[in-house]
């Protein structure tokens, strides 16, 4: 990975906080300049911890270095109580800064795994920082204008595939805190969007268990393991004629045999199938797994199917969304608004997925996406996320920049959750009468 400047392993970050006049409060109109000023105070801190992530890039569960950096800044910064370690899980944490006061909870995550071999090629480093700032600014403004409520950061590991959040709010976390709703931003090549749904998916490893022979001189005695297989294989191949705008089934062959001459005891392959929403997904489960038995039933193997790693689709809170929109236009360039057409409905919806779908389920949810730039030289389109092209966007100066702005329409659609209480419960209601969230 390459080096940006001179930041050694062991450099100490001393928090900063922006000066603030001790004769009188800030009222809550001034809240967007306190967090415009707080973030623009406390960015070159960020810029430093930013990198640091790029540049020690860890896996899912193994972001020792990253959990040690955001949560050695935080415990420097007054009026925060950081947990590390949080739940049982080593590299999460939960940072709480609580106002004393009756009040809404709204709550930011922190992505800070990498991809194997590839690096911080979905910009979680971004995303890391982005939450953070986001989260000292909301509370900046708690602080200065003596506003009610808790401002609470998860630090939310193995976003790929690894489930983090998931495993975070079946622990009780979000639920403990007593959150009212989650907020967070991912970086992409797309335009800038504050409603943004994912994909739901699910991964499934199948096995097919046979039985050896001598594939020339008796292959009667047999049952090939592998012509299982291949007949599931072939079965979803065909059904994939007749499933759905959105629907898609990926297949890996792990294991074909062990040599040509046997008729093959054992072969496995690894599925996973993603569509539009949860309800679609399992309906589009049954009929694979039922190629998957076509197979045993075929040939005679035994089938066996392990649930492998699962997240729902993400829906977004149109409530939320809005919000955001109204503060990313104040402060984004012409060119970088979010279009009207996204004020109420869903544009362009992803095939990628996030355990921040979980999260949209049993809580509103907001996650904003934000264009960096992935460019050649001459202007040149290069490669989005999960590319060794995006990894090196991730790092550039132009999209810390990025980051900074996005946090700061997170932060200013925090405080107006924090400060309007009929915005709180159109976000409530609107959760509530979701058709699509599961509950």
């Amino acid at each position: 990975m390459a080096s940006h400047g001179t930041i050694d392993d062991d450099y100490i970050i001393i928090a900063a906080h922006a000066p603030s006049s001790a004769s009188a409060k800030a009222t809550v109109s001034d809240s967007q300049s306190l967090i415009s000023d707080h973030i623009d105070h406390i960015s070159k801190h960020m810029r430093r911890i930013s990198l640091d992530i790029h540049d020690h890039p860890e896996t899912s569960y193994k972001e020792v270095h990253a959990h040690a950096a955001l949560t050695t800044y935080l415990s420097g910064v007054p009026g925060w109580d950081v947990e590390c370690s949080a739940y049982g899980i080593d590299t999460a944490f939960v940072a709480v800064f609580n106002s004393g006061k009756a009040g809404p909870v709204v709550s930011f995550n922190a992505e800070y795994d990498a991809l194997q071999g590839i690096g911080h090629a979905c910009g979680h480093n971004l995303i890391a920082v982005s939450s953070l700032a986001a989260a000292l600014a909301t509370a900046h403004v708690v602080e200065l204008a003596g506003l009610g409520g808790k401002v609470v950061l998860f630090g939310t590991p193995a976003e790929e595939g690894g489930g983090g959040k998931i495993k975070l709010l079946n622990a009780g976390a979000y639920s403990d805190h007593a959150v009212d709703v989650s907020i967070m931003a991912h970086p992409g090549t797309s335009d800038d969007a504050a409603l943004v749904r994912t994909a739901a998916y699910t991964s499934l490893k199948v096995e097919y268990h046979g039985k050896e022979a001598h594939a020339a001189a008796r292959p009667w005695d047999g049952i090939n393991a592998l012509d299982a297989l291949v007949t599931a294989y072939n079965a979803i191949a065909v059904l994939r004629q007749q499933t759905q705008p959105g629907d898609i089934i990926q297949m890996q062959i792990t294991n074909g045999g062990l040599r040509p001459n046997i008729i093959h005891a054992y072969a496995s392959g690894q599925f996973v199938v993603r569509s539009s929403s949860q309800a679609r997904l399992d309906a589009l489960v049954v009929r694979v797994k039922a190629c998957f038995e076509a197979g045993a039933t075929a040939t005679g193997a035994t089938l066996k199917v392990t649930q492998g790693s699962s997240y729902k689709d993400h829906v977004p809170n149109a409530a939320l969304g809005r919000t955001y929109r109204h503060f990313w236009n104040q402060i984004a360039h012409i060119h970088n608004r979010i279009p009207e057409g996204q004020i109420d409905i869903l544009i362009a919806p992803t095939q990628a997925s996030t355990d921040q779908g979980d999260i949209s389920h049993a809580m509103p949810s907001l996650h904003a996406g934000f264009w960096i730039r992935s460019e050649g030289e001459d202007g040149t389109q290069l490669g989005g996320p999960h590319t060794p092209d995006f990894a090196k966007a991730a790092a550039t100066e132009e999209a810390h920049g990025c980051a900074m702005q996005v946090a700061i329409a997170l932060a200013a659609t925090a405080v107006e959750v924090l400060v309007n209480e009929k915005l709180l419960e159109q976000v409530k209601r609107e959760f509530r009468s979701s058709p699509t969230v599961c509950r």
